[in-house]
């Protein structure tokens, strides 16, 4: 798979400073049951890379420590980590909010049919990948039958309260492009989604969120071999707005990788861009009285400025 790093680091993107930390987000490992073309962390069935308790107490520890009001798990499906449950149930007894990023299909697997009821016993918020309300589009970009399994998913979470109204259960579903293009206008394919899901399946949710494909890893790599990297590079630049630098979720989220080390964001995690561009754990900023505050940036880094603006809660402008 070719390697996009290098021809990202020569970059002029504004620097940034961080603000205060309120999202923990961890990485709990590359296992998933899929391997879809625009997983920016190569996740896959064949993945071994799993976060250890250990390093989940570590971060739990941390969360207290700068005050983060939130715990943002993702991976790979973050279900698949056999200490899903004890990191969710312990997150949950120290106040934390939890947010775990689904693929859906993961919760059909054997071994996982009362994972809805322990997400909805544990108020925990749902963002759900579902990256078209059109079968032939998911399925073309996430695997055959992953439509259908995602609707099957999709009405258990209902069935249980989620993206129902007054529940407190929240179900939000997030939005990939197909290929090197951005995401439409969010408002308005939220309204879509929702007519359409609720026309035609009886599916409720509570919010979607646009997501712009990261020229990293495997869509990188995709990129590269279809000769369309530097287009959708200059693609980002030309839609870049300043107003969105003061909302990137950098600034207010630290992200952890299954072993415990520490960058500014997922996609710098991926990058191996360490934070203040040096290999930091958890460990090490316990000890410490302050998180460094300069930003690493490159290029990559206009997929979350560009347009509207993209970060973990979808669009920003």
């Amino acid at each position: 798979m070719r390697d996009s790093k290098a021809l990202l680091l020569n970059s002029d993107f504004p620097a940034l400073k961080r603000g205060k930390t309120d999202i923990l987000q961890l990485n709990l490992g590359y296992l998933c049951n899929l391997s879809c073309q625009h997983c920016h962390v190569n996740a896959g069935p064949k993945r071994t890379e799993l976060m250890a308790r250990a390093t989940m107490q570590t971060a739990l520890q941390l969360a207290a420590q700068v005050g983060a009001t939130t715990l943002d798990l993702t991976g790979g499906a973050p279900e698949l980590n056999p200490d899903f449950r004890w990191l969710v149930t312990a997150a949950r007894q120290q106040g934390l909010h939890i947010i775990n990023r689904c693929n859906l299909t993961v919760l059909l697997l054997a071994g996982q049919h009362d994972t809805v009821a322990f997400l909805a016993a544990q108020q925990v918020e749902i963002t759900a990948s579902l990256p078209c309300y059109l079968e032939a589009n998911v399925d073309a970009q996430r695997g055959k039958g992953v439509f259908q399994d995602s609707l099957t998913a999709l009405r258990q979470l209902n069935a249980l309260g989620y993206g129902q109204e007054g529940t407190g259960l929240v179900l939000n579903l997030a939005y990939n492009p197909q290929g090197a293009v951005l995401p439409p206008p969010q408002a308005a394919l939220e309204q879509a989604y929702k007519q359409y899901l609720q026309s035609e399946f009886g599916i409720r949710f509570n919010r979607l969120f646009t997501l712009t494909n990261m020229p990293i890893q495997r869509f990188g790599a995709v990129l590269q071999a279809s000769g369309e990297f530097g287009r959708y590079l200059a693609l980002l630049k030309h839609a870049h707005q300043p107003a969105n630098l003061e909302h990137v979720m950098c600034r207010s989220l630290l992200s952890v990788d299954w072993q415990g080390f520490v960058y500014d964001c997922d996609f710098n995690q991926l990058l191996d861009l360490p934070l203040a561009g040096r290999r930091t754990h958890i460990e090490d900023l316990l000890n410490q009285a302050s998180i460094p505050d300069d930003i690493r940036v490159a290029d990559h880094c206009y997929g979350c400025t560009a347009g509207q603006g993209s970060s973990c809660q979808g669009g920003l402008a």
